[in-house]
C-alpha cells in the first residue's frame, strides 16, 4: 500500500507525463534526443533531486517514493526516465556515500536543480558484465600539482554528450582480477581531452543519447577522486543495486503503458462483428499481462524496502544485491513479454511506427541489457542462494 505522500507524488508524476512527456515521446524517439527544456521542467518539480537530502537542495525522499515517480515518468517515455534515474541514483549515491563535503556541496545542489547533468562511465567495449577487466587507467601525476591523468575509452555512456559531470572509473593499479584497484573520478566534460562520440544507433531508448566517451589524458586534481583510490569498483557495484531497482521501475512503466494501449485498442478494434476484447484469447493475454506487471511492481517495492533497511539488522532473507537483481530480472523480462503481446494484440498496426506499442517493445528490450544482463542477474541471484546455504 502506498502512503498518502506517495500517492500524491504518483499523481503529480502521472499528470506531468500526460501533459509534458507523452505528446513528445515519439518525436524524441525519431530525433534521437529529447528537449533540454523537459529536464528544466522536471527539476522545477523536484524530480531530478528526489533522493538528494534537503540540505543539498533535494527533496530527500526514500527509495520507494522515488521509484513510484520514476515508473510514471517511464510510462511516458523510458528514455527520459533513464536520464532521470541517473540524475537521482548512482551518481548522487556515490557522492553522498563516499564523497567529501566539498564534493557534495559543489555538485549535489546543481544536480538536483538540473543545472548540471550527470553521467556514469563504467562499461567498456571489452568490460561490460566484467567491469574489473576495464582498460581505462588513472596514472598519478608526478608533477608539483599532483592529481591524476585518465586515459581510455568508455562505451554506452548515457548522457555522455550532454553531461556536465561524469563519474568515470579507471584502474589505479596493476591488474589483480576482481581485486584490481579502481578509482572513481569526477570528470568535468569541459576538461581538455574529454570527447564524446556520436549517438549510438540503439534499437530502443533512442532519446537517451547513449555515446562512447574518450578520455585522452584528462587531468583531474586529487579533489576529484571520490573516496579511496582503490574503492571505485565497490562503489559502482553498490550504486548498481540502486540503479537496478530504478530499471525495474522503468520496465514496469513500459509494461503498464503497453497494457493500457492494448486494453484500449482491444476495446475499439472489431472483428467478426464484435470487439476483440470479447474474445477469450485476448482476455487471457491481458490477464497475464496485468498479473506480471503487478508482480514486477511488488518486487521492486520489496527491493526498495530492503535498500532502505540495508544498514539495519536483517531478517535472514536475501541481501539487497539479490533482491535488486531479482526485481530487474523479472520486471525487464516481463516488460519485454508484455510489450510484445501488446504488439500482437494490435496485429499489423503494432508493426507500424505510428503506433506506440512498437516503440514500447524496442524500449523494453533495453531494460534487459543495461546495468546487468538477464544472464548476469540470474548468476547474481543464484550465487546469493548457494552462498547462503
Amino acid at each position: 500500500m502506498l502512503t498518502a505522500e506517495q500517492r500524491e507524488i504518483r499523481q503529480l508524476a502521472r499528470e506531468f507525463a500526460k501533459g509534458e512527456i507523452i505528446p513528445h515521446a515519439a518525436a524524441w524517439d525519431r530525433r534521437g534526443a529529447f528537449d533540454r527544456e523537459i529536464l528544466d521542467k522536471l527539476a522545477e518539480l523536484g524530480f531530478l533531486g528526489m533522493l538528494v537530502p534537503p540540505e543539498y537542495g533535494g527533496l530527500g525522499f526514500d527509495v520507494p517514493t522515488y521509484l513510484v515517480a520514476l515508473e510514471e515518468i517511464a510510462r511516458g517515455d523510458a528514455a527520459l526516465a533513464l536520464t532521470v534515474a541517473i540524475q537521482n541514483g548512482p551518481v548522487p549515491h556515490i557522492l553522498l556515500t563516499h564523497g567529501t563535503e566539498e564534493q557534495k556541496s559543489r555538485w549535489l545542489p546543481a544536480l538536483a536543480a538540473g543545472e548540471k547533468i550527470a553521467a556514469f562511465a563504467l562499461s567498456e567495449a571489452g568490460a561490460g558484465s566484467d567491469p574489473a577487466a576495464m582498460e581505462t587507467r588513472a596514472r598519478q601525476n608526478g608533477g608539483d600539482n599532483g592529481g591524476w591523468i585518465l586515459t581510455g575509452t568508455k562505451r554506452w555512456v548515457t548522457n555522455g554528450a550532454r553531461a556536465d559531470l561524469v563519474v568515470a572509473f579507471a584502474r589505479t593499479g596493476e591488474d589483480g582480477g576482481a581485486r584490481t584497484p579502481i578509482g572513481a573520478f569526477l570528470v568535468d566534460t569541459a576538461a581538455e581531452g574529454y570527447r564524446a562520440g556520436e549517438r549510438e544507433a540503439t534499437m530502443g531508448l533512442r532519446a537517451s543519447e547513449t555515446v562512447w566517451v574518450e578520455l585522452d589524458g584528462v587531468r583531474v586534481t586529487d579533489r576529484r577522486l571520490v573516496g579511496d583510490p582503490g574503492g571505485g569498483l565497490r562503489y559502482a557495484l553498490d550504486a548498481l543495486d540502486l540503479g537496478r531497482l530504478g530499471i525495474a521501475a522503468q520496465a514496469v512503466g513500459i509494461a503498464q503503458a503497453s497494457l493500457e494501449h492494448a486494453v484500449r485498442y482491444a476495446g475499439e478494434r472489431r472483428q467478426f462483428g464484435r470487439s476483440i476484447a470479447s474474445f477469450g484469447a485476448v482476455r487471457s493475454k491481458l490477464a497475464v499481462m496485468a498479473t506480471r506487471i503487478a508482480a514486477s511492481r511488488a518486487l521492486f517495492m520489496e527491493g526498495a524496502a530492503a535498500w532502505e533497511a540495508r544498514d539495519r539488522p536483517g531478517d535472514g532473507g536475501l541481501p539487497v544485491t539479490a533482491r535488486s537483481a531479482m526485481a530487474k530480472l523479472f520486471a525487464s523480462e516481463s516488460a519485454g513479454w508484455v510489450s510484445e503481446e501488446a504488439v500482437r494484440i494490435f496485429g499489423g498496426y503494432g508493426f507500424m511506427r505510428e503506433f506506440p506499442v512498437e516503440k514500447l517493445m524496442r524500449d523494453a528490450k533495453g531494460t534487459e541489457i543495461y546495468e546487468g544482463t538477464s544472464e548476469i542477474l540470474r548468476f547474481v541471484v543464484g550465487r546469493s542462494l548457494t552462498d547462503a546455504s
